[in-house]
């Protein structure tokens, strides 16, 4: 009966603790989808497990009551339940949610400018496309002004030729993909025809650098380097959107790119389109006559502009050879009243009808680039070669004017076309080959360039003749590595040029006077001329790189052969109202320049000093003389290219200065004094000399907890000094002042960083007239106020 009675009794216990338990089961998944080996865990106990294949999991036997339940798997959130047991089973399907972690800024320094900076013995400043973005003006050499050292010729809205120094046309060479971009730089309203939205990196180097590129590089170069190679397996592109509200511009520039492990492809289609830019004023003076502005608009300076380019490549390890296809098109108005007309006889009420139409005068110009980059890793060896050609056409169209001699009425039997001015056609074929090898401390390099133009001409008028002309040139240049501190730079140079310049007869005949007969011939107003130029030029210099100290110095000689228009120039050159004539006698041009510059750079700011002396024993310049043309200039003053002896010295600071973490200070000066020592003009400076300037910067960057990154406010308060020290026929200008702003974000969406930029250029409408603007000679103001709008929308898979 006893055992009997233990008996109930314990399975009366054991019914009871059954009935104070419960089983917990349930499933883990993510929209849908089991989650395999994920942890659940009762809060406070020991007791866990983990999901099967199929995302479930089973506790089999807790005791009733309320539990905690975390589940947690690798790559999402951690989820807690409550759970409350009963004498049912509970079964519970828990859905959990991708793990997003905030993770701490990473400053990623990249420190190949500040290497390249360290390694290279000539001023050198280096820019990218954000810098482009930031500071986006009508043309690329516009968007780099900011820089001190850095000034441009403005032609209207759209156009500008770059000034180093205060050295431009062809004493600055423009190199893009490793090829010497040649135009019609020449002329004063010729522009360079370069899209600023196809440029990588743009390294600007400030002072003569012969050495290494040849002729024409006495004031400097602006080398534009390709856009980044694509990462493997990628595909993407960006689409960006301008917008201005000066001259109502409106564009776009979209790129495409794509590549595999070795192969790839990248291509970009630009267009702008703008109409008559707007100055701070309701009437201008062209030589004294009073010309009324519509809607303070410059008449017949809108434009268009379009650029296509394609890239295609093969990559390896140890090869890559990449070809580059180009062409860019422009087609702009000339200001009407200020462009070889009279401004009396210029129809103002048909310019005014409209502010985007395109009539007389205006140019044409399309540039057609093929390139070729190759390059072959050895041991010690990198091989480059590069091989282009390109293809320069450039019409000016304007109404029929004759002088002279000229028919009053354009004879309907002439082959040229009425309104055809000028026209140039020039190819060019290019080849560079260098290597560069490392032997102990030394890093040598050696190469040879060569190059063959050829440029025809056409139109009613005539001011350069036809030419044909070849370059070729070897140099070797060493860089010796004492130590980690010190760097020591050598080169020398040898270059043969060759210039073949054509006859040319005037299309009507001129009424001349043989032996007191007067006879109808027409004249000739070139010979053939044949000129063969030779240079030895050479440099030294060194880097002197402590942590916080930088010392660069640089000594040589560099030099560059007179072009076309400086040896055969004989006819009107209507944008400035001059005859100009040339010299066949002239002698290569060679420029001594002494470069220093000095840094100093610690946690919070930076200091940097950029001095130079530069002299010419034979600079060549355009002396204005007493004398007056009326066979073909209508009265126009004569113009006559002439050397003389000159020195130039100045200098740039940059001072940097970090305030707080966030808001930074920055200061740009520069000056340039410049004297003839010979010639006509002794004691005058020389032409676009620009006056001293200064520019304040203030710069907030503040950092959100949001979508937005790289987000700053600037603005720059520039002053720009009076220039008196002038060479006639050009005018004194009075000094200026000028402030800009600019905001910019870049905003996170689909995860791809939208750059937005906002510019307000010259915010309080300050009339003022820049020194070196193609149209200060009739003392035609610059731009007045701007809002620039440009948006930048990545896409990639």
């Amino acid at each position: 009966m006893r055992k009997f009675l233990i008996l109930i009794f314990s399975l009366v216990g054991t019914l009871q603790v059954y009935a104070q338990q419960f089983q917990l089961s349930g499933t883990v998944s993510y929209e849908l989808k089991p989650i395999s080996n994920a942890t659940v865990q009762l809060v406070k106990s020991p007791i866990s497990t983990r999901t099967d294949d199929r995302g479930n999991f089973t506790f089999p036997a807790l005791k009733k009551g309320v539990y905690q339940l975390i589940v947690s798997a690798v790559g999402f959130s951690k989820t807690i339940i409550t759970i409350e047991g009963s004498d049912q089973a509970v079964i519970k399907n828990v859905v959990l949610q991708k793990e997003v972690k905030q993770l701490a800024d990473i400053i990623i320094k990249d420190k190949h400018v500040e290497n390249r900076r360290k390694e290279e013995s000539l001023n050198i400043e280096v820019v990218n496309q954000d810098f482009i973005q930031r500071n986006l003006g009508g043309s690329l050499m516009k968007s780099l002004e900011r820089l001190p050292g850095i000034k441009t010729i403005g032609i209207g809205s759209g156009q500008s030729k770059p000034l180093i120094r205060g050295l431009g046309f062809n004493r600055v060479v423009v190199i893009e993909k490793g090829i010497k971009h040649e135009g019609q730089q020449w002329g004063a309203d010729h522009g360079l025809e370069i899209d600023q939205f196809a440029t990588g990196e743009i390294e600007l180097i400030k002072g003569s650098a012969s050495f290494i590129y040849g002729s024409d590089a006495i004031g400097g170069v602006i080398d534009i380097l390709p856009v980044a190679i694509p990462s493997s397996n990628s595909l993407g592109g960006s689409v960006d959107l301008i917008g201005k509200s000066n001259n109502n511009l409106y564009g776009t520039s979209t790129s495409f790119y794509g590549r595999n492990k070795k192969w790839f492809f990248d291509s970009r289609f630009t267009y702008q389109n703008y109409a008559d830019y707007r100055v701070p004023a309701t009437k201008v003076y062209v030589y004294d006559y009073e010309v009324n502005l519509n809607n303070n608009r410059l008449r017949n300076t809108a434009g268009r502009e379009t650029g296509i380019h394609f890239i295609a490549g093969f990559v390896v390890d140890k090869f890559k050879s990449i070809f580059y296809l180009s062409n860019t098109y422009t087609r702009s108005g000339f200001f009407a009243n200020a462009h070889g007309l009279e401004p009396r006889r210029v129809n103002e009420q048909l310019h005014d009808n409209s502010d985007r139409d395109i009539l007389h005068p205006y140019q044409s110009v399309n540039h057609f680039k093929i390139i070729n980059r190759s390059s072959f890793q050895l041991v010690n060896h990198n091989i480059e070669a590069e091989l282009g050609y390109q293809k320069n056409f450039r019409q000016e169209f304007s109404q029929y004017v004759n002088h002279g001699f000229m028919p009053p009425v354009y004879p309907s039997s002439l082959f040229i076309q009425s309104d055809l001015e000028r026209e140039f056609d020039k190819s060019v074929y290019s080849a560079n080959l260098k290597d560069r090898v490392k032997i102990d401390a030394h890093e040598l390099t050696v190469g040879i360039n060569a190059e063959s133009q050829h440029n025809n001409i056409n139109g009613w008028s005539f001011l350069v003749p036809a030419f044909n002309q070849s370059t070729i040139g070897a140099f070797a240049y060493d860089k010796l590595k004492i130590n980690e501190k010190l760097l020591l730079h050598g080169a020398i140079r040898y270059d043969k040029a060759q210039i073949n310049m054509l006859e040319y007869k005037d299309w009507f005949p001129s009424q001349v006077n043989i032996n007191g007969n007067f006879e109808q011939q027409n004249l000739q107003r070139a010979t053939n001329l044949n000129r063969t130029f030779n240079s030895l030029v050479w440099s030294a210099g060194l880097n002197y790189n402590l942590s916080n100290f930088s010392l660069k110095a640089n000594v040589g000689k560099s030099f560059r052969m007179p072009i076309a228009k400086e040896l055969g120039a004989n006819g009107v050159n209507y944008h400035y109202f001059s005859y100009e004539k040339g010299n066949p006698n002239l002698s290569a041009e060679k420029s001594y320049q002494v470069d220093l510059t000095l840094g100093w750079s610690d946690a919070k700011w930076s200091v940097q000093l950029s001095p130079f002396y530069n002299y010419f024993p034979n600079y060549i310049y355009l002396n204005p003389t007493s004398g007056h043309d009326y066979s073909y200039g209508a009265g126009n003053q004569i113009f006559e290219y002439e050397e003389s002896r000159v020195q130039r010295f100045g200098g740039e600071i940059e001072f940097k200065y970090e305030i707080f973490k966030n808001l930074s200070t920055q200061f740009l000066g520069e000056i340039l004094h410049a004297k003839q020592l010979s010639g006509d003009k002794k004691g005058f400076t020389l032409p676009f000399s620009p006056p001293a300037s200064a520019l304040f910067n203030l710069t907030y960057s503040p950092k959100f907890d949001t979508k937005l990154s790289n987000t700053y406010f600037s603005v720059d308060y520039r002053i720009t000094c009076k220039q008196e020290n002038i060479v006639p026929p050009e005018k004194k200008t009075t000094g200026y002042q000028l402030v800009n702003i600019q905001v910019g974000t870049k905003i996170s969406l689909f995860e791809n960083p939208i750059q937005v930029s906002i510019q307000a250029r010259n915010l309080f409408d300050t009339k003022y007239l820049n020194h070196t603007s193609f149209y200060r000679l009739i003392e035609l103001p610059e731009a007045g106020r701007n809002l620039i709008l440009s948006v930048k929308i990545p896409f990639s898979k």
